[in-house]
């Protein structure tokens, strides 16, 4: 499917997975609508696609919060309202405590912003795309919704969920003419781990010492061609990690 005109609308656009995928749909000629909390960032990202002849609409948005989300996608500019592709990427991981010790304030970001958040955007987007008997929805999940590792239950419960919830949209908009897509990375070294860490940067970096991980582009590359397939093909699902990993756990390193 050609992208160009099209409407866009990225979750956690701000840095990221969700930042390249604002600069790789804006390559194939999309409009953007970027969505993140961080509204000096995302203006920033704006005003290098602005600059290179991209039409993109911000919105400051916390997925976590339902009324503003319904209030925000209602509130579209007509001319921005007919949403052709939702990337729903926001989302984050906190800690890598055993279960019986971890943070419940840990586990209510992660749950508030990987489902319930991905399920708010995807009640106020896909009414319209039924309407109109179109659209594309990409959600980004993860290796940790295939599998579980010591100190990540509650984050992989949450990438589960959203394999589930994808599996489910699909037979729900099944005769609507929309597809229903997860990307799901392995170790893909951006702010993940930083955020999961709460700012520890040392123990981020070691994360991915001595591999090679995969980069945000990696990632938003894939989307994008998950995105511009026939509309007769739907690409259910895409598990994408480095050579040098083989799963969650089971990583090849050189030092």
């Amino acid at each position: 499917m050609k992208l160009s005109g099209r409407t866009v609308l990225i979750t956690g656009a701000s840095a990221g997975i969700g930042a390249a995928c604002a600069r790789a749909f804006a390559e194939e000629g999309a409009r953007l609508i970027l969505c993140a909390r961080r509204a000096g960032r995302l203006e920033e990202a704006a005003e290098k696609l602005r600059g290179a002849g991209t039409d993109v609409l911000l919105l400051e948005l916390d997925v976590r919060d339902q009324a503003a989300v319904m209030e925000r996608i209602a509130g579209l500019p007509a001319e921005w309202r007919e949403i052709d592709v939702l990337v729903n990427n926001a989302g984050l991981g906190r800690g890598m405590d055993k279960l019986w010790e971890g943070s419940p304030a840990d586990w209510d970001e992660m749950v508030d912003t990987n489902v319930k958040g991905l399920l708010y955007v995807t009640r106020a987007v896909v009414p319209g795309m039924a309407e109109r008997k179109r659209g594309h929805v990409i959600n980004l999940g993860s290796v940790a919704g295939h599998e579980v590792y010591p100190g990540g239950a509650v984050y992989c419960a949450t990438k589960h969920a959203v394999g589930a919830i994808t599996r489910g949209l699909r037979m729900d908009v099944l005769g609507t003419g929309i597809r229903v897509s997860t990307v799901d990375p392995g170790m893909v070294e951006t702010e993940f781990s930083v955020v999961r860490f709460h700012g520890d940067e040392a123990r981020a970096k070691n994360v991915y010492r001595g591999m090679t991980a995969l980069t945000a582009d990696d990632i938003a590359e894939t989307i994008v061609w998950v995105a511009t397939r026939p509309p007769h093909v739907c690409i259910d699902e895409v598990i994408i990690k480095p050579t040098d990993q083989a799963s969650a756990t089971l990583v090849h390193r050189t030092t």
